[in-house]
Formats: C-alpha cells, structure tokens, sequence
C-alpha cells in the first residue's frame, strides 16, 4: 500500500507519492525575480528559506480554476520546491492492484511525467514522477538559481511569519 497527496488541477486529479512532500501551504506571496528560469513562477518565504515555486498548472498547459490554491512542498534532490496547484484533496492510499501503466499517450502528458494511473472507483488520479518534471538542463538552472538566490541572501525578505 502505498500512500499519495492527491490534488486538483483543473478538472484533473493528480497525486504525488507521500514520502515525497515536506509539507502543504495556503497560497503565500510568491515574488518574481529577474533572471529566474522561465519554468519558476517565482520563489516564496518560508520560515526565513528561500524556496522556487513551480505552477504545475502551467508546466501541463492547463488553466488554473482560481480556487483555494496550494502549495505542495517537496523534497526535489537535496533542495525543496514548492508546486502551485489548484486544490490539495486528500491523502490517498493505493494498493498495488489500484496502479496501472499509463498508456503510452494519455491526455496528451508526457508519459516520463508519470509513474502510473491511480484507479479508485471512477476515479482516476494522474500519478507524477516529480523527478522527471525537469529536463536536465532545467534541474542545472534550478540549482544554480538556489545557489544564487542563497549567495544574495534570498534576495526575498526574511520576516517571521
């Protein structure tokens, strides 16, 4: 049995394994800072650490639904990054039998995107291999954007929350 933090992005549900996430918050200031990769939406506060936010909605080319949003926060490597997303639902534990290959297209996301489909029900939850939602070369610009943002001192404010 496996255990995944599922969550709404458009009309779509999507989970990511539970060992893989650091925490969920409300939608907090995110402030964009020139010369960020183009795949960073911006980087937040929390707790005084500098962390890069990445809008999953955008990264999927889907339009966000403008409600409660959240931000799942996870353990990328040995960094931490926040995924913007629409709604965090539930934490879901699925069975073996429950997890299915994805099909080779399925709704047009990148099967590298995917570990499985979830299948509980008439649900059917996208299961994302976070490790995969970088390419290479955007795993290098997430790093050194890190190491810059900690050499400037965040360049965020570091007021207590």
């Amino acid at each position: 049995m496996r255990k995944f933090t599922v969550f709404k992005i458009g009309d779509e549900l999507f989970g990511i394994g539970i060992e893989r996430v650091v925490e969920i918050l409300k939608l907090q200031k995110i402030v964009t800072i020139p010369g960020l990769p183009e795949f960073l939406s911006g980087v937040m506060n929390v707790r005084g650490n500098v962390v890069p936010v990445m809008d999953l909605r955008q990264r999927f080319s889907m339009k966000p639904s403008g409600n409660k949003e959240r931000i799942i926060m996870v353990r990328y490597g040995k960094e931490k990054i926040g995924f913007l997303v629409d709604d965090v639902k539930e934490i879901l534990p699925l069975s073996e039998e429950e997890i299915t290959t994805p099909p080779s297209i399925f709704k047009g996301f990148r099967t590298e995107y995917l570990t499985g489909l979830g299948k509980q029900g008439e649900r059917i939850i996208v299961l994302l291999n976070i490790d995969n939602l970088l390419t290479s070369d955007e795993k290098i610009q997430l790093r050194e954007s890190i190491e810059l943002l900690e050499e400037k001192g965040g360049g965020v404010s570091k007021t207590t929350e």
